[in-house]
């Protein structure tokens, strides 16, 4: 369920963030919601073990060094949402 959160900032704090939103294809409140998430996620001990089939695909994908996997993934997410 979500809920109305009000909050006081700078207002050339707020339009940088917007600026970044927008760049990132991301609304402010969903930004906040992923800092908080990420602020107040536990740090798991131990990370899962891969899957056979992972372990057998990790490390055969090669990448041109110029590729870009942000700029990739913005411009699919630009085509989607168009």
């Amino acid at each position: 369920m979500d809920t109305k959160l009000t909050l006081k900032l700078d207002a050339e704090t707020i339009q940088k963030v917007k600026i970044y939103a927008k760049k990132n294809h991301q609304s402010l409140s969903g930004l906040v919601e992923s800092y908080f998430e990420n602020l107040t996620h536990e740090v798991r001990e131990k990370a899962a073990p891969y899957s056979p089939i992972v372990r057998q695909l990790k490390g055969k994908v090669k990448l041109d060094k110029a590729f870009d996997t942000k700029e990739d993934y913005a411009g699919y997410l630009g085509k989607k949402y168009k």
